[in-house]
């Protein structure tokens, strides 16, 4: 099938330098909340690791929280993605909101977060997502669903009227940029598109960038 004459313009928002806080962060907050009033899922991202493999791969993630140290999520450490992360701690993210026409590109290095983060955060979550964060052997071959089924149930037993233990394997991490993109759509392909790069580990420098 062929899509050569998908076509759509962009004419909602236009993004200019005069627009641009002095940090990345607050733009990517303002972005957030603006795509956030239209759709719940505003929080989900991208997420690219390379591993010892030279192959990246991708997949969405959940932003959990956004400050000016970083954005952070959550996973199983022996994931994929952890495993990646393990072997190679640069990675990218990638916000795209159709529904504003924006996309957000940011380049990083992931950090684990603490263990006191990582059990307040657990103790957070909703008791289902933590008896399936128990349940699951994340990324490892599942011969059929009956048997991740039968281990919930297993656990629910087990965990009757009793707080349910973050495991080991669990947590989050920091993401700590040094590259971010913001990409406004406009009319004729002629986007918007600013790019915050750390200078020296220190500030931030802003430049235009053609469409």
């Amino acid at each position: 099938m062929s899509y050569h004459k998908a076509r759509k313009d962009y004419a909602k928002h236009s993004l200019d330098e005069s627009d641009c806080p002095s940090s990345p962060h607050e733009l990517l907050d303002q972005w957030l909340k603006e795509a956030h009033s239209d759709s719940e899922d505003a929080n989900a991202m991208t997420l690219s690791t390379v591993g010892s493999s030279g192959q990246p791969t991708s997949r969405i993630v959940l932003l959990r929280e956004l400050s000016s140290k970083g954005i952070k999520f959550y996973t199983n450490y022996q994931s994929q993605k952890g495993k990646e992360i393990a072997e190679n701690a640069h990675v990218s993210l990638n916000f795209f909101w159709p529904w504003v026409e924006r996309q957000v590109r940011i380049g990083g290095n992931a950090v684990k977060l603490s263990n006191k983060e990582n059990d307040e955060y657990f103790s957070s979550r909703p008791r289902e997502s933590q008896i399936g964060a128990l349940a699951s052997n994340q990324s490892q071959i599942l011969k059929t669903r009956k048997l991740l089924e039968d281990k919930v149930v297993e656990l629910e037993k087990q965990y009757a009227g009793l707080d349910i233990p973050r495991p080991e394997h669990w947590g989050g991490y920091l993401i700590v940029p040094t590259y971010f993109e913001f990409w406004q759509g406009r009319p004729s392909r002629l986007h918007d598109r600013i790019r915050y790069e750390l200078s020296q580990g220190q500030c931030w420098s802003l430049q235009r960038l053609s469409p």
